[in-house]
């Protein structure tokens, strides 16, 4: 058991440390397994061969409380003599961005190892860490998530000395949960730019999460030093003052010859590279960028006759991916990259469909649960690295949401059972919290900038230049007190407990509710009162809210709390036609604003390029953020209709909304009960639906419903709206 192991440890500043160990196999060998995990991220290597392909183990958890240790077959890597080297560097645990919690932040460097080599004739022989290994500073001279990392090549090792047992818990360690961070996508650089001020610059083509790869020869302390941004300004230079003090530089000092280097102990957010320094013969071959992000297995598809609504979904899809390292973060580039549960709660279900995102997201819910406190508020960042001491609305209730989204979409209770008290303490939590009983209201704080909640947060309906909409804090967070509630009975019912409490809870919630916002005066009251259930007069709100639109121009002013069920708001109020139409708008504010001035990822900022080539702002202006991604899940289910009829898709609804606007749209999605297919393509006099299902299905066209079996289908519909 890797716990009777010793926590060694050795203090080598901003360099990554090296553990040695040196040993002797006598015997054949049956198998061999090593469980490994460190005070902050390592490499482990085995003769000069890389132990698993796990980048950035052990991942980020909530340290104080878990911290996850891998296991790896060995066996094929041991001969004779060997040499075990584990590397490791600051990782989330001890770089810059935890520097707000120094019961993590301040832990040494450490390593705690176990290889356990069983032979054929019986025997088993355990090698631990403990005082016989040897400890010495790396290469990597330089090593931090936010700020980059410094290899020197050119340097002879350095002495290795003794390594010190240390007095870390071990009561924290557990296996492996999560999906391991894995090398990806290669990309080539597309083109080598020289920008109006005489910098050399490479674009790869695409916004991504990772690192560059060097290949070259160089003489014996050449360097090449790289900095990172997503964006060119107007005038075509280089621009990521939008970092702000993250530094994100990579930096290698040759050896002799040939020289093949890449990080190994952070990531970057990047589609451009700048080479600070270069030697001169230095070209676009010599790199090379790796996609690096969780290891999920893809499980949806969106095709359309439209190449531009094409490129919204590749969008989406990318920000997933470089935002799902291990946690969800909000973004992948500047000096956050924190697990915010608010961008996570309202991408879940598309994160869902896109790919299956369960395992990711169990074991990060393990995570917000270890960060829930006593009271049963959740902070705002999941590990929270930066003690966030509120709790917001619709960040918080991510406890409560994303545990039903999982069995939704999987039909696995296991989430349900190890959140349910997590999201009981939540809506108790927001019970106790409140000024008015059967509501979530606060003290009138709205002068400040940052209070109690984010609001709408970005919504594009206040004054210009604030971070939130005019959508009243009470009115969400009393909303979202509604839904939390009513997914806590349904969960409860789904694993036979007795809900009455608090299915009397929401009816008395959902009555108050109505008697105390009587009017909506926003887009976004609109959406919620409507998606959530809440208004008693849903065709007066949903004519409303599709006069809000129109009157804008088929323009939305939403926020991240608005924007994730708009089109669902107005689609299953009879508004189809709007919301196609605000899907297909291609003026600011559009997700196709965003493709038609060059992203490769969703902004964070309806307008983080305006119209006039110039930015947003410098202080808070991601171009990869997925929270406005979350329109792909109102593609899967309602343009082309895919959605479980019982959880997990034990059986299926097919019920699929065509537009003139489009063409053809086809989605397919591979639930856990196997593909589902569904494409309508518009021809003359009417619309042609091609239906594949793997279990029963309700099929849905033209308000007709009929029950299929198992099988694939062609059927005739009249015209599209």
């Amino acid at each position: 058991m890797i716990c009777e192991a010793d926590w060694i440890s050795a203090d080598t500043g901003d360099a990554a440390t090296e553990f040695r160990k040196e040993f002797t196999i006598s015997g054949i060998i049956k198998r061999a397994y090593m469980s490994v995990t460190a005070i902050g991220v390592y490499e482990a290597m085995i003769n000069g061969r890389r132990v698993g392909d796990f980048i950035l183990a052990p991942g980020c958890t909530a340290y104080n409380k878990r911290l996850q240790y891998q296991t790896y077959d060995v066996t094929e890597l041991l001969s004779d003599e060997n040499v075990l080297s584990v590397t490791v560097g600051k990782g989330w645990h001890r770089s810059r961005m935890s520097e707000n919690r120094p019961e993590i932040n301040k832990k040494p460097c450490a390593l705690i190892a176990e290889l356990s080599v069983e032979y054929e004739n019986g025997r088993n022989e355990i090698i631990r860490t403990d005082t016989g290994w040897s400890v010495r500073r790396s290469r990597t001279v330089f090593n931090d998530i936010w700020d980059g990392e410094t290899y020197d090549a050119s340097v002879k090792g350095a002495e290795p000395v003794p390594a010190a047992v240390v007095d870390l818990d071990k009561g924290m360690l557990i296996p492996q949960e999560g999906e391991i961070i894995r090398e990806q996508d290669i990309f080539l650089a597309k083109r080598l730019i020289v920008t109006p001020k005489g910098e050399r610059v490479l674009d790869f083509g695409q916004n991504l999460t990772g690192y560059i790869e060097l290949d070259l020869n160089a003489e014996a302390g050449d360097t090449v030093e790289l900095s990172c941004a997503e964006i060119l300004d107007s005038d075509g230079n280089f621009y990521n003052d939008n970092y702000r003090s993250a530094k994100s530089k990579m930096k290698y000092i040759c050896c002799a010859g040939r020289n093949t280097w890449k990080p190994r102990f952070t990531f970057y957010g990047f589609r451009y590279i700048r080479l600070d320094r270069a030697p001169e013969h230095i070209t676009i071959d010599n790199f090379r960028a790796v996609a690096v992000y969780s290891d999920m297995e893809r499980t949806g598809y969106i095709r359309t006759s439209d190449e531009r609504l094409n490129r919204l979904f590749d969008n989406a899809l990318w920000s997933q991916r470089d935002n799902f390292l291990d946690i969800p973060t909000d973004c992948p580039q500047r000096d956050e990259r924190m697990g915010w549960t608010g961008d996570a709660q309202v991408f879940a279900k598309t994160a869902c469909y896109n790919y299956n995102a369960k395992k990711f997201f169990e074991k990060w819910l393990g995570d917000v649960r270890a960060e829930q406190r006593e009271n049963g508020s959740v902070p705002d960042t999941a590990p929270n690295f930066w003690k966030i001491e509120r709790s917001s609305t619709a960040w918080g209730d991510a406890i409560a949401v994303i545990p039903w989204r999982l069995y939704e979409m999987f039909g696995d209770k296991h989430s349900l059972e190890a959140n349910f008290d997590a999201m009981k303490g939540w809506v108790d939590f927001m019970t106790n919290d409140s000024l008015d009983k059967y509501l979530w209201t606060c003290p009138d704080d709205s002068h400040k900038m940052w209070r109690k909640h984010y609001g709408d947060w970005l919504a594009l309906d206040a004054p210009s230049g604030s971070y939130r909409g005019i959508t009243s804090d009470n009115f969400i967070a009393s909303a979202f007190y509604a839904y939390s509630t009513d997914l806590l009975v349904k969960a409860g019912e789904a694993l036979d407990k007795d809900m009455t409490e608090y299915r009397a809870l929401y009816k008395n919630i959902v009555s108050k509710f109505r008697k105390t916002f009587v009017e909506y005066n926003t887009q976004t009251e609109c959406v919620l009162a409507l998606y959530f259930g809440l208004t008693d007069k849903p065709k007066q709100t949903a004519s409303k809210l599709n006069k809000m639109i129109i009157e804008n121009g088929i323009r939305l002013k939403t926020g991240f709390v608005g924007t994730p069920y708009l089109l669902y708001a107005l689609s299953v109020n009879g508004y189809a036609d709007t919301a196609y139409r605000l899907l297909m708008q291609d003026k600011y504010p559009s997700w196709l604003y965003e493709v038609d001035h060059g992203a490769t990822t969703i902004w964070e900022h309806w307008d983080g390029v305006k119209e006039d080539g110039s930015f947003w702002s410098s202080d808070m202006n991601s171009y990869n953020h997925y929270s406005y991604g979350a329109v792909m899940d109102w593609v899967y289910s309602f343009a082309a209709g895919i959605r479980p009829g019982e959880p997990g898709f034990k059986t299926v609804i097919i019920a699929p909304v065509p537009s003139k606007l489009i063409n053809w749209l086809e989605a397919d999605y591979y639930s856990v009960n196997g593909k589902i297919v569904s494409k309508w393509t518009n021809v003359e006099n009417g619309v042609k639906y091609e239906i594949e299902t793997p279990v029963p299905a309700k099929i849905v066209i033209d308000g007709k419903e009929r029950d299929l079996p198992p099988g694939k289908y062609t059927i005739w519909g009249g015209l599209a709206e």
